[in-house]
């Protein structure tokens, strides 16, 4: 039965308590670091879309308040640099970012805005990146080789997505059609390193509950940032660092106050999961069946923090290369480094984890939340070995969540044979239905040969198959995904049918965003896709006094605009931010 809302978000049964209870629907499959995004080719460049402008006005007033709906969202306001100059820049309120209507797949028709109704609504989060920044297996010490090997704002992860969390949680509904939000969905990277202590904060975050993002010591802060090292932000010490040389503040209390601990109200509404390659591999790039001794170095009780930066450059090039995907020689690596790296407080949380605890982890009742049970992820990806499914969004809309990663090893993503033959059976057997894609990596982003130790025989299948595969059945919507860091929207058209694909910026990196996307009908032989990005709960403006949860929030978001490296273009174009996507109904 199909069941449709309307502009004003009316409805029989409330989305969110009928997603609870139900979860995903049944399997039919058999059932890195990634250096930085701009080192993984960038969603292919779109042409420009028309922007709706409003009516000139006769003269000037001040701008009305934002509407019930978008309020929160970067439509009413964003988070915007005070001053162009060089230097630290201080974060205050911006102005609201324009939707524009894009209809390089369909024309926008006149009167739409009245007679459409809403098909679904939902967050997408992505890259998340919860870092346990004292991980004796973090490749900081790259930093000479390339500054964005490590981020100032790496420590306040945790309560930079708890404040993502709380902005959610605070929306009175969709922005455009005020329709109850009816899911949020996690595109991967939500872990950075494959560690068991992430893995807990990540699904803490989202379900609810107290985080303490501190492992070794228990007392106190050991890494790079109590280091004495000039190439990393000595935030309460005296050493003026490369950063204090750019302006970063001293900040007295800013490590005791990072590992202290943080309380998540949890999502509100259900939320499902996809994994990335920081998910599924140490560092995001090396095989989880790959050198046992990065195990042992991972828990173990030594942490390397500097090397030669000649070194350094080696190491980069052999990650970017794909040239180890096991880790051999980054264990080697380490193991001839044993003696420079320093003593830290041995931890086995630090342990990375399999493809099977990950399932297990979302599966256990602790992180139930609002549900559904898994996240997505059930029994049957257990006894299969998969993690990739599809779940019903709406009586029209289904949903599927793809895993792109590669167990070979390697940053960038790939389908194996099996799951593509699955995506084609499930696009088959649901014609019927609206259907939404979701995967960490972008369409660019996979082209990865490395063959699943597994499934040794099994072809990996790269990107442009992917989309050739979504192109041939009109029923496809969208693809909705991250990795890249960056907003970018991307029309595609295939021998059956046109969708959207929709990347988001990461959580991590400036200007840290959220994304709410709508699909609505209508009702000329036409839908449209309404994206809104959201920030964080967490104020613009920082105070340096302020080490509460908010005030690292914000100083979160603020040190990341601040990051030597850090790229001015990953908001995207304009129209790549809000936006109305129109493509004709099939």
């Amino acid at each position: 039965m199909s069941r449709t809302r309307s502009a004003a978000g009316s409805t029989g049964l409330h989305r969110r308590s009928l997603l609870a209870v139900t979860g995903a629907v049944a399997l039919s499959a058999g059932a890195g670091y990634a250096l930085r995004p701009g080192d993984v080719a960038a969603a292919a460049a779109t042409g420009a879309g028309s922007e709706e402008a409003a009516p000139a006005s006769p003269r000037q007033t001040p701008p009305a308040p934002p509407a019930p709906y978008t309020r929160g969202t970067t439509v009413a306001g964003t988070a915007a640099p005070r001053g162009g100059g060089p230097g630290y820049r201080r974060l205050a309120d911006g102005p609201g970012w324009d939707r524009v209507v894009r209809g390089e797949l369909a024309a926008a028709r006149p009167g739409r805005a009245g007679r459409r109704t809403a098909l679904a609504a939902f967050v997408q989060l992505t890259d998340l990146h919860l870092i346990d920044a004292q991980h004796p297996l973090r490749l900081e010490y790259l930093r000479p080789a390339d500054v964005h090997a490590w981020r100032p704002q790496e420590a306040l992860t945790v309560q930079g997505a708890v404040a993502l969390v709380e902005r959610i949680n605070a929306l009175r509904g969709a922005p455009v059609t005020g329709s109850p939000l009816d899911f949020a969905m996690t595109t991967g990277d939500n872990t950075d390193n494959n560690c068991r202590s992430e893995l807990e904060w990540f699904l803490t975050v989202m379900s609810g509950g107290r985080i303490t993002p501190n492992t070794g010591d228990p007392r106190h802060y050991e890494g790079v940032q109590n280091s004495g090292l000039k190439q990393y932000w000595q935030p309460d010490s005296a050493v003026r660092d490369a950063d204090k040389r750019l302006g970063f503040p001293h900040l007295d209390g800013f490590l005791a106050a990072a590992v202290r601990e943080v309380n998540s109200p949890g999502l509100d509404l259900p939320w499902y999961s996809t994994v990335g390659n920081h998910d599924s591999m140490p560092l995001g790039c090396y095989a989880s069946h790959g050198d046992p001794r990065l195990t042992e170095l991972a828990v173990g009780g030594r942490k390397l923090m500097e090397v030669p930066a000649a070194e350094a450059r080696r190491l980069r090039q052999t990650i970017k290369k794909a040239t180890d995907p096991r880790g051999v020689r980054y264990g080697d690596f380490l193991r001839a480094h044993a003696r420079a790296a320093r003593p830290v407080t041995p931890d086995e949380k630090r342990a990375p984890f399999t493809p099977a605890e990950y399932l297990r982890a979302h599966l256990d009742p602790a992180y139930r939340g609002p549900g559904p049970v898994g996240h997505g992820y059930s029994a049957a990806n257990l006894d299969a070995g998969t993690q990739y499914y599809s779940f019903r969004v709406a009586g029209d809309v289904l949903g599927i969540s793809l895993d792109t990663t590669d167990p070979g090893g390697h940053y960038t993503g790939s389908l194996g044979t099996a799951q593509l033959r699955w995506l084609g059976r499930t696009l088959r057997d649901n014609r019927d239905s609206h259907v939404i894609v979701f995967s960490h990596h972008t369409s660019t982003s996979m082209n990865n040969t490395h063959r699943d130790p597994a499934r040794p025989g099994e072809r990996r299948h790269d990107g442009e198959e992917v989309t050739a595969l979504l192109g041939r059945y009109g029923n496809v919507v969208a693809w909705v995904n991250g990795h890249i860091h960056r907003n970018a929207i991307t029309p595609h058209t295939g021998s059956g049918g046109s969708f959207w694909e929709i990347s988001t910026a990461s959580h991590v990196d400036f200007p840290q965003l959220a994304r709410i996307v709508e699909l609505v009908d209508n009702k000329d032989g036409t839908l449209s896709l309404l994206t809104t990005l959201v920030e964080s709960a967490a104020p613009a403006r920082t105070d340096f006094a302020d080490l509460s949860q908010t005030g690292l929030a914000a100083l979160y978001r603020e040190l990341s605009l601040n990051a030597p490296g850090a790229r001015t273009d990953l908001a995207g174009a304009a129209r790549d931010r809000n936006t109305e996507l129109v493509l004709r109904k099939r």
